[in-house]
């Protein structure tokens, strides 16, 4: 049950510093835009575009969600989420609440908020029914993949590893289901042959933040568009498993494997005992059994089931990146020697 406190909420929540933003608010409204009340709700790099974007068009942002501080490094040292610092740097609150589940205290105070949106880009959690129905003009959602491809947690890395050409993101309203909601806009956008997850990442966050803006703008006039559940595809989680390589496979499946799990968790192999891993390949002509060390172009390579790839980054256990080339003059491998 709401108390006294939470009612009176309104009064002492602290917004987004007037004195940063009161420009950006002034100039919106006066070329006839709408200032919404929006809380928004996001952790990673990929999130703070859109809420960069989103002070910069005039919106009044009166929290930011995040997820709670996690330890990092050799020594374990909490350290905030890039969202988390962004907020922080332009006064706006922070909530990080582990949950909102049964989470009484925390639902009070946001509905004590009265936003009249919530912004969601890859917040990491599931908001129940109960939050996506606080706003008068419901949750929104960014979403790195041109949706119903690729619902889940990693379509960024999905659309990588699949060897996709065309990707993009989506604005969607969030309902209750994982990226199941109505579609409000999409922006598409080619993949680079030799692209990485990382890479359309940086992309794909800025694309999104652009796209978000311009959906509010036009929110009143854009029609929601279903999702056809029956084109969906799931995009779980990453694994560091995942990145075992199998030379068996042609080298596009191998290029798109290390395209996909960079920057992390990388694809790795064997060779003489240690494990390597392979941060960037270039798919090249090349006959051999899977796995044989060959010399094309210059470059070390492995041959695949199909043509071979180009060794061009690879890290030695407990060693820095290199190439691929420097690390065979360095090392006597015999003819014919293998990978697995």
């Amino acid at each position: 049950m709401e108390n006294s406190y939470y009612k009176n909420l309104m009064m002492t929540v602290i917004r987004s510093s007037e004195s940063d933003n009161w420009k950006a608010k002034t100039e919106f409204r006066e070329k006839g835009g709408i200032s919404m009340r929006i809380v928004f709700m996001g952790t990673p790099d990929f999130a703070v575009p859109s809420l960069n974007a989103l002070l910069e068009r005039g919106h009044e942002i009166l929290a930011v969600y995040t997820q709670p501080d996690k330890p990092k490094g050799r020594g374990h040292k909490l350290l905030p989420p890039p969202v988390k610092e962004t907020a922080m740097a332009h006064n706006i609150e922070v909530r990080q609440p582990t949950t909102f589940k049964n989470n009484e205290d925390e639902i009070a105070y946001l509905k004590a908020l009265a936003p009249e949106l919530i912004v969601v880009a890859a917040y990491g959690k599931i908001l129940p029914p109960r939050v996506l129905n606080i706003p008068p003009r419901g949750c929104i959602n960014v979403h790195g993949s041109l949706l119903p491809k690729y619902r889940g947690a990693a379509p960024i890395q999905w659309a990588v590893l699949n060897g996709d050409k065309i990707t993009g993101v989506t604005i969607m309203q969030m309902a209750d289901g994982i990226d199941t909601g109505d579609m409000l806009a999409k922006a598409e956008t080619p993949i680079d042959e030799d692209e990485t997850a990382g890479e359309l990442f940086d992309r794909l966050m800025v694309l999104g933040a652009e796209l978000l803006v311009d959906t509010i703008d036009k929110l009143d006039t854009i029609t929601p568009q279903p999702q056809n559940d029956a084109e969906a595809i799931h995009a779980p989680m990453i694994r560091k498993e995942m990145g075992a390589i199998d030379w068996t496979q042609p080298a596009e499946r191998v290029h798109d494997l290390v395209r996909g799990l960079n920057p992390w968790p990388s694809a790795f192999f064997t060779l003489e005992g240690k494990r390597m891993k392979l941060h960037r390949t270039k798919v090249v002509v090349g006959k051999g059994e899977p796995g044989e060390i060959a010399v094309i172009g210059g470059e070390m390579a492995v041959c695949c089931g199909e043509n071979a790839v180009q060794l061009i980054e690879i890290q030695p256990e407990n060693g820095k990146r290199m190439r691929g080339s420097d690390y065979l003059r360095g090392h006597a491998i015999e003819a014919k020697a293998k990978v697995q």
